[in-house]
């Protein structure tokens, strides 16, 4: 699992990090209008991120995609105010928010969050305290 001193060796301090970039999400996959047609988001995070949508799409699942929650956001993380949420390097993700609350019981479907698993992301939904909304990548 990366953790935030994987990032600050790859990418250095969020404030002046320079592998952000613009995605524009392809039509097939702004699914029900939830998925936004752009996207700022860490370079690593795009390729695996088309890829997580393209398994919804292809395992016709955009109906378990409720809403799309955020991506970039510089911040401290919920669960340890001291270290830098990975949002704030673009590459995390908050999706079905609502339903997926922070240290709550997730009720993301599985076959959603496997969408994902096999894109290259680890799911919040299986850690100690979970953040079922959230997904990051699991290597940089």
């Amino acid at each position: 699992m990366i953790i935030e001193n994987d990032c600050l060796q790859k990418y250095g301090v969020p404030e002046l990090e320079s592998n952000m970039t613009l995605l524009i999400v392809p039509k097939l996959y702004q699914f029900c209008g939830k998925i936004p047609k752009r996207i700022y988001c860490n370079k690593d995070l795009k390729g695996k991120l088309i890829d997580a949508l393209q398994n919804i799409q292809e395992r016709g699942l955009c109906h378990l995609l409720e809403s799309w929650d955020g991506c970039f956001n510089i911040r401290k993380s919920k669960g340890n105010y001291n270290k830098y949420s990975l949002h704030s390097w673009g590459i995390a993700i908050d999706i079905n928010s609502k339903t997926n609350g922070y240290n709550k019981i997730p009720q993301m479907d599985l076959n959603l969050v496997q969408c994902f698993i096999d894109a290259g992301f680890d799911w919040g939904g299986f850690w100690k305290i979970k953040d079922g909304m959230h997904f990051q990548l699991n290597e940089i």
